[in-house]
């Protein structure tokens, strides 16, 4: 069976509701988090976790988080990115060693690079899959958290990679510490489905590089999955932004 199928067999049993985001006006105070998207991760070649040719889920997301990062900086609207730092040495379970400190895969995509380059961003560099988690300092505070009180952020966008697994992970602990009234002014969660992607290993790949086949990750089966379960928690999903 093809995984277009499935996904849409998924869309008929478990279906999803998105909707447009409009940002033209109303008192929302909104902050955009952008979650991991670096060389490691969404730049093609760019590391043992990064697409190997061009796809085009990926660079819909990267355009997107750009268009979007653009008219946030434009409107002086906060915006926070998340950049997956390993320990050399030190791989993430189980998957192979990226986003090395030093290694380069650990720094924004060249087309968001200017977020980095001109401090146009608050970067949060993590060393785990779950960026709430990296956020943590020695000191017991929590950079995410601090963020959003200090600006008093009301609603988030979220945009990044993976779906399933990074983005997720942040925004279901984001929701959990939004109900445990971590961040008074925050209400609302909103994910953005074309600002977010995940990686393609269809299982005949998996298993002819030698990897097991429970190493299978059809791209947009765990998209689809990645998003009906922050739905499911919680989160508002989105179609369309109004700038």
């Amino acid at each position: 069976m093809q995984t277009s199928e499935i996904t849409n067999q998924l869309k008929g049993v478990m279906p999803l509701s998105l909707e447009t985001l409009d940002l033209t006006g109303g008192d929302r105070k909104v902050g955009l988090i952008i979650v991991d998207e670096v060389v490691g991760f969404a730049s093609v070649g760019g590391g043992n976790l990064a697409p190997p040719v061009p796809n085009e889920q990926v660079s819909v997301m990267v355009s997107e988080t750009d268009r979007l990062a653009r008219h946030f900086d434009a409107e002086g609207w906060p915006v926070l990115a998340f950049l997956d730092t390993h320990t050399p040495g030190k791989p993430e379970p189980p998957y192979p060693p990226h986003c090395e400190e030093g290694s380069g895969e650990e720094e924004l995509v060249p087309e968001l690079k200017w977020l980095q380059d001109e401090g146009k961003a608050t970067l949060v560099r993590k060393d785990c899959i779950n960026g709430f988690v990296g956020a943590f300092g020695k000191d017991g505070r929590n950079a995410v958290v601090d963020w959003v009180n200090e600006n008093h952020i009301t609603d988030l966008v979220i945009v990044g990679i993976c779906t399933d697994i990074c983005v997720m992970d942040f925004v279901l602990t984001m929701l959990s510490a939004r109900n445990h009234d971590m961040m008074p002014p925050l209400k609302e969660i909103h994910v953005y489905e074309k600002g977010c992607s995940t990686y393609s290993l269809p299982r005949e790949t998996a298993i002819e590089v030698g990897l097991p086949e429970v190493a299978a990750h059809p791209q947009d089966i765990t998209h689809y999955m990645g998003l009906y379960f922050m739905a499911s928690r919680g989160a508002r999903l989105v179609a369309d932004i109004r700038l």
